[in-house]
């Protein structure tokens, strides 16, 4: 069954999608912040890595790019956007998986508990905060005991500048839904889900505001009491 659910498009607005790869390029400084995610989720060989809101691809294809034997999953409830992004695979000369979902529905996607890492990258900002709980819920359920959440979005704005320039970012994708993480809502969103440890590992600024990369892992199971 098609999930007909809305959601916030690229940019906040679908028109606005063919622009998307060229704001994120100039107003975030993409190129540090990719680059530093890329390095905190360390895709190894065999590992199977799930991109929540893989948007147009381009972390996705950085990651199968880095290790061509990992298993590369991308997700996004955008039809327009998927297509875009299979067509940056294609030009990448690599494959990856796609598939139309939204991103509390993982378990359509993947079976829970098999995946070594998730990772997400400028979409829980521009969810709900009943969202952003069920995407994270959703990792925690899709991830193997042990297994690696990794974030990079607009997280805690500490200084007036910061929130000043993140105002722009409202503007597109709403002040109901990007407050909290301008509060800082991301890291005990986490540890709610059932992850821990949850780190804020790097700050960014930017020129739409702050960055933060976050690391959390879903927990070992415990054995035989």
């Amino acid at each position: 069954m098609t999930d007909t659910r809305s959601y916030v498009p690229a940019l906040g607005r679908p028109e606005l999608t063919g622009l998307y790869d060229t704001v994120i390029a100039l107003m975030t400084r993409e190129r540090v912040w990719r680059a530093a995610l890329l390095a905190l989720v360390d895709p190894r060989p065999g590992e199977t890595i799930l991109d929540v809101g893989c948007g147009t691809g381009a972390f996705a294809v950085m990651l199968k790019r880095a290790c061509p034997t990992a298993r590369v999953i991308g997700v996004d409830p955008d039809p327009d956007i998927l297509r875009r992004a299979a067509a940056k695979a294609v030009a990448a000369g690599v494959e990856i998986e796609w598939r139309q979902a939204m991103g509390d529905r993982l378990a359509a996607v993947a079976a829970p508990g098999s995946l070594d890492k998730v990772v997400s990258s400028l979409v829980l900002h521009q969810c709900p905060m009943p969202m952003k709980s069920a995407i994270l819920r959703a990792a925690h359920g899709a991830l193997k005991p042990g297994g690696q959440l990794l974030i990079a979005d607009y997280g805690l704005q500490r200084t007036a500048l910061m929130r000043l320039l993140f105002r722009q970012v409202q503007m597109v994708d709403g002040f109901e839904y990007t407050t909290p993480n301008a509060c800082g809502v991301l890291l005990p969103l986490m540890a709610e889900a059932g992850f821990a440890p949850v780190e804020e590992r790097r700050v960014i600024p930017t020129l739409t505001g702050s960055f933060s990369l976050y690391a959390a892992r879903r927990p070992l199971a415990l054995g035989p009491q």
